[in-house]
């Protein structure tokens, strides 16, 4: 394993040094917080697609193809259909309203006080997802090294901490970049046609598996359904997403790389389901359909290239722990230490200094958060659960009042903070009672979710004009200057150094 060893702490090794080189670019807020709103087609691409294609979706996509066959592929692919979807009809209106998190844009939308209920539940989220992605650390290097779980978590998280403090969306850009080649090459260009060269071809996989394992539905429509309100959804609303879109230089960008990034994870979740009915073929009674990954890696593929794929898996973990790890902190610094300590947006002009202390006070909060996340994956043990619960809080609470105030100029704070409280409550309750793993709860969570947010909004005084007219002004990207009517929660773009032309470098 001498060459594998050496392929992955190369591979490390480049994480920590882009970092570094990273933080040499992160001057600003803009900068560090969403890489300046710069990226182009190309990097937006590599990135988004990087940042949704975690080791749920590498190892996990993998195993479901171990335990169903294609129709594995659903998991993955409602993600892939959430991304074309957010890219075609909201990217554009996302990239174009200039904030830093999902509740800013409540508050732009409804008038400044709906932002600090919202930022928790999103924090709640991000955190989980963080932490779900950092405890995969531990099934990657126990293949590699047959390494303690925890020594794994500590390094895997350290390594994802170090190079997200140090340069913040920069580093986590360029470090996701390499992630997604490393990825394309390992999993689609290398394992994919192995894994059905050893497992005999197309022919013998049908002849020796049921024929269950070739329906595409045949994971089941309820399954199926319930991804889609999960992930899909999931993919339209998340704080980690939205801040990939935050960094487009234009909705152009945001559209067309989205739209790649997206039809790429729908071949990617092909991939993925095929590679595990390939596994179930060779490997028929392995003891977890998770562990189809690590043993047609470790058993079916030549020295070097092994690691090469393995790298590959540790690249889809540490995209998605780096993205939310970033938004995580992004939502606790700006939407809920900055609202308690009663901090604005807007305000004077800043000069660089004062630009430099909040790139400070951001790359603590990273650190901070950071550690957290190593605690919780260290003490946590059921990842299925935590991510479930993360994602019913997330669509069931804040799917409905942010859809609701990008689609319909009706709905009122009053009813936002409404849909919020009665959706959290709902799946709150239902998980209690059925289990995380239910489908109940996100079923009537959003449903409730919806019925107290439309019949709030009729009941309540529409939102003020001023209001409204700033939003419109906002989406339709003619306000420059960052004010608005609302809070001046973007209002931290006022003076923030090309704000008004993204593709213009500021400092270099």
């Amino acid at each position: 394993m001498a060459v594998d060893y050496a392929v992955i702490v190369a591979y490390l090794a480049g994480m920590l040094a882009m970092g570094w080189w990273g933080m040499r670019r992160a001057k600003s807020k803009s900068e560090f917080l969403v890489a300046g709103r710069r990226l182009g087609p190309a990097m937006y691409s590599g990135t988004m697609a990087a940042i949704v294609l975690g080791g749920a979706s590498t190892i996990g996509g993998v195993g479901l193809g171990y335990q169903y066959g294609l129709s594995g592929a659903w998991m993955v692919f409602t993600i892939g259909l959430g991304l074309l979807a957010l890219s075609v009809f909201f990217s554009g209106r996302i990239a174009r309203l200039k904030v830093y998190t999902v509740s800013e844009m409540l508050d732009l939308r409804y008038g400044g006080r709906a932002g600090v209920i919202s930022g928790v539940v999103m924090w709640a989220y991000t955190l989980m997802l963080a932490v779900t992605s950092t405890i995969a650390y531990a099934t990657i290097f126990d293949v590699l090294f047959d390494m303690n779980r925890t020594v794994a978590i500590i390094i895997g998280g350290a390594i994802v901490v170090a190079y997200s403090t140090l340069g913040g969306m920069w580093s986590i850009t360029l470090t996701d970049m390499v992630q997604f080649v490393v990825k394309t090459i390992g999993v689609l260009l290398l394992l994919l046609p192995i894994a059905v060269v050893k497992a005999g071809g197309f022919s013998e996989m049908k002849a020796k598996l049921p024929t269950s394992y070739f329906d595409p539905l045949g994971i089941g429509g309820e399954t199926i359904f319930t991804y889609v309100l999960i992930y899909t959804f999931g993919m339209l609303i998340g704080q980690d997403i939205w801040q990939r879109v935050f960094t487009a230089r234009s909705d152009k960008v945001a559209r067309l790389g989205g739209t790649v990034a997206g039809t790429y994870c729908l071949v990617y979740a092909v991939a993925g389901a095929v590679i595990g009915t390939a596994a179930k073929v060779m490997y028929p009674k392995l003891p977890s359909s998770d562990a189809a990954f690590a043993t047609i890696v470790k058993d079916e593929l030549p020295i070097g290239v092994r690691g090469l794929v393995l790298a590959a898996a540790l690249a889809a973990v540490m995209s998605t722990s780096s993205g939310a790890l970033i938004a995580c902190a992004t939502v606790a610094n700006n939407d809920i230490w900055s609202r308690l300590r009663g901090i604005r947006g807007g305000g004077a002009a800043r000069g660089e200094g004062a630009d430099h202390d909040e790139v400070r006070g951001n790359r603590a909060f990273i650190l901070a958060m950071g550690v957290l996340v190593i605690c919780i994956a260290i003490a946590l043990n059921n990842v299925v659960e935590a991510l479930t619960v993360a994602y019913n809080l997330l669509v069931g609470g804040l799917l409905v009042p942010i859809l609701g105030g990008l689609l319909w100029k009706r709905g009122t704070v009053q009813g936002a903070l409404a849909s919020v409280a009665a959706g959290g409550l709902v799946v709150l309750g239902l998980m209690a009672k059925y289990g995380a793993l239910a489908n109940e709860p996100i079923y009537y969570g959003l449903l409730s979710s919806l019925v107290v947010y439309v019949v709030v909004s009729l009941a309540t005084k529409p939102t003020d004009a001023a209001v409204l007219a700033a939003w419109r002004e906002r989406l339709a990207g003619r306000d420059g200057s960052g004010a608005s009517g609302a809070s001046g929660a973007s209002g931290a773009e006022e003076a923030e150094p090309g704000s008004g032309t993204d593709s213009v470098p500021a400092h270099h």
